[in-house]
């Protein structure tokens, strides 16, 4: 990998990101009578886009909102705006990154018209909610405000076609109600609930959604890693591989994940008792094998819509063979527009061959080619062997090349290291399948304890 490409500036990316973070700041304070700071940042939002074709609507809205006269749709047109500065960032990036890996990128194809939604009065409601959050700002929010999204999502839910945009809605809404009264706060979101609602505006246009049209996946899928995301009330096992078409096409970068609710008393190694039940795929990536697909249904972004009657358990496939030989010739997918964000960056890399050190903050350095790339050992979970003091004393890493606060950094999904001249492989997805380890093993009985005791009480007030 060249990390040269990775170090450099990008020209135009600084500029982006302060127009975005001086409307965030805005937002905070709210939009019905902005500051002359707010003002200001609202313009520089404007001039951001300057040339682009959305200018002169953008323009429009920046002036009237800064005059205190903003509508809802002068609120949808800097929602866009704010979203399409962040679009341009994630395509510099991801341009960049590529680069770096040497690897082929996919072909933009045009959005495939979706489903849609007809209640029109729904979206209409939602709208005018988040443009009255968009007015208190997230200073000005009390309990009053963000209870008005209750029937709006309620009514929501019932309708298959809205159900994506009321999950949002839901979770934001919980997470600004527990944040009540907005002027108590020491430290606001900013960019967080920024990115949700404007995430949230745009899902209100009928065909924000669109992405082109996906198909099937029929060969076999090799496992890279697995990348857990834990949550106080869910959890989320991402696993990363390369799928090899049964056609012969060329070999591409897919995803594949499972998402459920959890307890707090669910914890560390037990979080795999929640995830195992639903996804084969799991069972295999803790195995150490290949998984061969019939039909499995794909969308263009490449993430696979897992459902286990299209797989079924193949051959021994080892992560780090992968990742040495059929990794370097994947195709990388594209994205679709309306999740093109610098957060959202999360490329499949293998490193080998660096030189360990320790960076300012105290966390890995690895050295490739002579330039350093911070490694996070913060987002290692502790559902698995993978521990940070592995990481700093690996010779190679399969890992997520990702992109936060101006620079590139790993996060290592397993690593090599020799140990009494042995070489060791540890993997984050190694409990998946189950485990003999003694700690990962007394943390999978006290969340089967723990989950059978939960689902007993369910079942009690069920019957009731």
């Amino acid at each position: 990998m060249r990390a040269d490409l990775l170090t450099g500036e990008t020209a135009g990316l600084d500029e982006a990101l302060a127009a975005v973070d001086g409307f965030d700041d805005a937002l905070t304070e709210g939009l019905l009578r902005p500051r002359p700071a707010g003002a200001a940042a609202l313009t520089a939002l404007a001039q951001a886009l300057a040339g682009s074709p959305p200018a002169a609507r953008v323009a429009e809205a920046a002036e009237k909102t800064a005059a205190g006269a903003a509508d809802e749709e002068h609120f949808v047109a800097l929602a866009a705006a704010r979203t399409a500065l962040l679009g341009s960032v994630h395509d510099a990036l991801t341009a960049r990154a590529a680069e770096a890996v040497g690897r082929p990128r996919a072909e933009e194809s045009a959005p495939a018209p979706g489903e849609r939604p007809r209640p029109a009065n729904l979206l209409l409601a939602a709208r005018a909610w988040l443009s009255d959050l968009a007015r208190a700002g997230w200073r000005g929010i009390d309990h009053e405000i963000v209870s008005g999204s209750a029937p709006v999502i309620s009514a929501m839910l019932a309708d298959p076609a809205l159900r994506r945009l009321a999950a949002l809605l839901d979770g934001f809404a919980v997470e600004l109600a527990a944040s009540c009264p907005g002027a108590t706060l020491e430290r606001v979101p900013a960019r967080r609930w920024a990115d949700l609602w404007s995430r949230a505006v745009l899902l209100t246009l009928p065909g924000a959604a669109d992405a082109p049209a996906g198909g099937t996946a029929t060969g076999r899928l090799l496992p890279l890693g697995v990348d857990l995301h834990e949550h106080a009330t869910a959890v989320q096992a991402q696993v990363h591989g390369v799928f090899e078409p049964a056609d012969g096409s060329p070999s591409r970068l897919v995803r594949a994940s499972v998402s459920v609710p959890k307890p707090d008393s669910v914890v560390g190694a037990g979080l795999w008792q929640l995830l195992r039940p639903h996804m084969s795929l799991l069972a295999a990536v803790g195995e150490g094998r290949s998984v061969e697909l019939t039909g499995m249904p794909v969308t263009a972004e490449g993430d696979l819509l897992w459902d286990d009657a299209h797989a079924r358990a193949g051959e021994s496939a080892d992560p780090f063979v992968t990742a040495r030989v059929a990794l370097p010739a994947a195709i990388d997918p594209v994205t679709a527009p309306l999740d093109r964000h610098p957060a959202r960056i999360a490329v499949p890399v293998f490193l080998e061959g660096y030189e360990r050190g320790t960076g300012e903050d105290g966390r890995p350095v690895f050295t490739v080619a002579g330039h350093p790339l911070p490694v996070d050992t913060g987002r290692i979970p502790v559902a698995g062997p993978l521990t940070p003091e592995a990481v700093a004393a690996s010779g190679a890493c399969v890992g997520l090349l990702r992109w936060d606060a101006g620079t590139f950094f790993v996060q290592p999904l397993a690593v090599e290291r020799t140990v009494r001249k042995k070489t060791t492989a540890l993997h984050a997805g190694a409990w998946a399948a189950g485990t003999t380890d003694k700690a990962g093993a007394k943390a999978e009985k006290a969340a089967t304890d723990a989950v059978a005791v939960l689902r007993e009480r369910a079942g009690r007030l069920l019957r009731k």
